[in-house]
Parts: C-alpha cells; sequence; structure tokens
C-alpha cells in the first residue's frame, strides 16, 4: 500500500466521523441530567459577606443553567442593608430560588423572614420556626427589647386627663419610621409572592414567631419537607414567576451541586463581626503600645500591625459609625496623654467612658446582634485604662531617663586626674579615673594631679575633659 493510499484512507475516516456525529447527535440526543445548585447557611447572620455570597450563587446557577437554587437557612438574622442586597438579588434571579429552613433545629428570625418571604418557594423543616422580624431600634443599647405595640385599651371618657396622659407616644418618630417602613417591605414582598401579608406584618409589628406547621396554615410558607428528597418531589412540575416570564420546575433525577464559600469569603465572614473588629483595633493598640516599651521591633509590632490591619479590613465592610470610631480613637489618646499630664487618672478614666461610647456606637446596625455586646466592651475598656496608666507612664519615664550606656552616657560623667597633664600640640595629655577605670585623657586646658574633671566626650579610649573651674567659667 503506498502513502497516498494510507492518505486517502485516513482522510476518508475522519469524514465518515465529522459527517456522522451531527446526524447522530441530533437523531439521538444525549440525555440531559437536571441540575439542581444548593448553599448552606448554617446558623449564620446576614453579613455583606453572606449578601455577596448569595449573589455568587445565583449568578453561578444562571451560568449553569440549573433548574433552581436552593438555600438552606438557618440564620438570627443581620443588617437590614445586607438583606435588602440579598432579596434584591433574590427577586431579579433568573433562576428560580427557593428558601429551605432547614435542618431541624434551625430558625429563619428576623432577617430570615424577609429573605424566605422574597423565595419562589418557601418550605420549612419540622420543628423549625420563623418570626420575630421587629427592628431593633437604632441607638439603643445591645440587649436592649423592641418596643412593644400598645395593647388595645377600653375606651375612656374624652374628659379624663389623667388616661390620656398614661396613652401617650412610647416610641421615637424614628422608630415608627423604620418600624413602618419595614412593615410595608414585609407586605410588600409577600404580596408579591402570593403570601400572607398580614401575617409578615405581624412578625414585624408584634414580633411572632411560629412553627413549620403554623406558618403553613398561615400562608407564610409554602409546604414542610423533612429532607431535601421530598423538597424535591414536592416542587416537580411547580410554576413559579420570574422577571423573563413562568417557568416550570423539572428536577426529577437532578443531580444536586453543593456550593461552598472559598477561603477568601470563609476568612471575610469570620472577620467581619463586630465584636472580633473592636478587639482587633484594641489589640492592636497593645501591641504598638508593648512595641514602645522595649527596644528594636518585635513580634509584639509585628502583632500589633497585622491586627489593626485585620480591624480596618473588618470596618471596611460592616456598616461603621464614624462617631463610634473617633470616640476609640480619642480614648486611646487619653490614655496615651495620661503618661505626659498629671490627671490623677481621671484621663484614664475619661477613656474608658469614651471607649465604652464608642464601642457601643461602632456598628450602625439597627440589629442588637450585630452590635459589639456591652460584656465584650466593659473589661476590655477598664483593662485597657489600668494598663495605658501604668505601662504607659513606665514608657515615658524610660525615655526620658538620660542613657546609661554608650557614648551618650559618657557627658557629664565626674572624672579625677591621676596626673598632671603634659602639654603636646596645643592640648593636654594625660590620665585620669573613670568609673574605678584607667583612661587616658586630653584637656584644652592645664590639668593637675587629684583635679575633679568632667568628661565632655569619648573617642574611642580617650576621653575629653575639662576642669570644673572651665565649666564654671562658661556658665
Amino acid at each position: 500500500m503506498t502513502k497516498r493510499s494510507l492518505i486517502s484512507i485516513a482522510v476518508l475516516l475522519l469524514a465518515l466521523v465529522f459527517a456522522n456525529d451531527p446526524v447522530r447527535t441530533a437523531l439521538n440526543p444525549p440525555p440531559e441530567t437536571p441540575r439542581v445548585v444548593q448553599l448552606r447557611l448554617n446558623n449564620e447572620a446576614i453579613t455583606p459577606v453572606t449578601a455577596r455570597f448569595i449573589a455568587r450563587a445565583i449568578r453561578e446557577a444562571e451560568k449553569q443553567q440549573a433548574k433552581c437554587l436552593i438555600i438552606m437557612l438557618d440564620t438570627p438574622g443581620g443588617l437590614v442593608d445586607s438583606t435588602r442586597e440579598m432579596v434584591k438579588a433574590i427577586l431579579h434571579s433568573k433562576v428560580p430560588v427557593i428558601v429551605y429552613v432547614a435542618p431541624t433545629g434551625a430558625r429563619a428570625a428576623s432577617a430570615g423572614v424577609f429573605i424566605t418571604m422574597s423565595s419562589h418557594i418557601a418550605v420549612m423543616a419540622p420543628g423549625t420556626n420563623i418570626g420575630a422580624a421587629h427592628p431593633v431600634q437604632i441607638g439603643g443599647l445591645p440587649g436592649s427589647q423592641p418596643p412593644q405595640p400598645a395593647e388595645r385599651q377600653p375606651e375612656k371618657q374624652s374628659g379624663d386627663k389623667k388616661d390620656d396622659q398614661n396613652n401617650a407616644r412610647t416610641t421615637t418618630p424614628m422608630e415608627d419610621k423604620i418600624l413602618n417602613d419595614t412593615v410595608a417591605w414585609a407586605r410588600s414582598l409577600a404580596e408579591l409572592r402570593g403570601r400572607n401579608a398580614d401575617w409578615a406584618e405581624r412578625a414585624v409589628k408584634d414580633s411572632i414567631s411560629v412553627t413549620a406547621t403554623e406558618a403553613v396554615k398561615a400562608g407564610a410558607v409554602d409546604f414542610v419537607a423533612k429532607d431535601l428528597n421530598e423538597l424535591l418531589a414536592r416542587i416537580e412540575g411547580r410554576e413559579v414567576q420570574l422577571e423573563q416570564g413562568k417557568a416550570k420546575l423539572q428536577v426529577t433525577g437532578a443531580s444536586v451541586q453543593t456550593l461552598e464559600m472559598w477561603w477568601g469569603e470563609r476568612v471575610l465572614a469570620a472577620i467581619a463581626n463586630p465584636t472580633l473588629a473592636f478587639l482587633l483595633l484594641i489589640f492592636g493598640f497593645y501591641g504598638i503600645l508593648f512595641e514602645f516599651y522595649t527596644p528594636g521591633w518585635g513580634v509584639a509590632g509585628t502583632i500589633g500591625v497585622i491586627c489593626l490591619v485585620l480591624g480596618f479590613f473588618a470596618m471596611a465592610v460592616l456598616p461603621i459609625s464614624y462617631v463610634g470610631l473617633a470616640l476609640i480613637v480619642i480614648a486611646l489618646a487619653m490614655f496615651v496623654a495620661e503618661a505626659f499630664v498629671v490627671s490623677y487618672g481621671f484621663l484614664s478614666i475619661g477613656g474608658a467612658i469614651c471607649l465604652i461610647i464608642g464601642g457601643l456606637m461602632l456598628v450602625e446596625s439597627p440589629t442588637g446582634f450585630m452590635r459589639v455586646p456591652l460584656w465584650a466592651i466593659l473589661p476590655v475598656s477598664l483593662a485597657t485604662a489600668v494598663i495605658s496608666f501604668f505601662l504607659v507612664g513606665a514608657i515615658i519615664k524610660t525615655h526620658l531617663n538620660p542613657p546609661q550606656t554608650g557614648s551618650e552616657a559618657v557627658a557629664g560623667s565626674k572624672a579625677v586626674a591621676d596626673e598632671d597633664f603634659r602639654p603636646d600640640g596645643g592640648l593636654y595629655h594625660g590620665r585620669v579615673r573613670y568609673h574605678g577605670e584607667w583612661w587616658n585623657a586630653v584637656s584644652r586646658t592645664p590639668v593637675e594631679k587629684s583635679e575633679e574633671l568632667v568628661v565632655e566626650s569619648r573617642d574611642g579610649l580617650m576621653l575629653a575633659v575639662r576642669t570644673t573651674e572651665a565649666t564654671s567659667g562658661e556658665k
């Protein structure tokens, strides 16, 4: 067989392969397995990191042309701005988003209510609960209770002034604005998804929380599913309304892909904690403070700089109040000023007060658990005040003391001439006793034996001295 024949056969085989494959594929297309993407929010607060993760998951589900995205939700709540971003991403999603409050024992509290209401299909596992979406008043202390709605009182006579005073307003206009805005948001989401808007309003106004079974009866969620397999079976064939039109869910035999946070998001989620951000700032201050106390650049300074960088990184993610941050900076400045000003501890006390107030105001969040708790602020503030009062004073005193070693320690010291100095080249040379040692010395004036001298400087093993009379004459 010639070379030309081999080439002809190879070309013919390639032509048959490329010619028949499209026909075979068109006539008998390979079965396509439907794909479902899921993610888990396991007892996580809703922060900007969480919102970005949800938005990325929606984009990934759209890219993979998944049939739906399932969010397994377990959250105590979170930041309002982050919740709004997450809700917007769900509302504008091109794939159906299913919120599954799971596993058993999970909750969709506070911000979780709005996320669940915005989903195309809302499902709960047995033993879960949803509700308690009342916004905590801005500026309140951590742990403060939200204002409760006034109970309906029996009608009073119009002339009873005492009763009118008792029924006076107990909430501020700002609290009313926040509450009304949140109620309207909850109702609009419930109406958009065809759920019970009255229950959504009560979850915000009255902070009610219900079980999975009660949520289904109230029309807050669609159904209860004990696991993911039951959920997929129940949603098969359902139609949901997307922005671009209706979509029918076909998830029979679907392969479920779990989407996880990558390491950068996990680190950012861990750092984006108000308590941790506050502690990182204080520990960074400690590190820099201890570095000034020790010579050179060591471990304390390095750790302090790292803590400060991480603290500022966390504050770039969190909704930080600049007033609170300014109070913390003022507090640290007052701690340092304690060493320079005789305030008898009042600067340290003022710094501790500023640090407590600044820590409480550090994060602008209408949800109490997203703030720095008082139990973390109080011991840190008191410890910082005590440490600064004693340590900073010791640091400054150490730096103000005259040098004890090196050439700088020689100037101004006393020495005694051991002999009469000899003139040589316009100067007088001789030997002196200095700190119990014999040293060669040089003087610009004559020196007699046993005369007291003052050391001016040192050059190697040679001391430059002058007589006490010359020193008195200079003054």
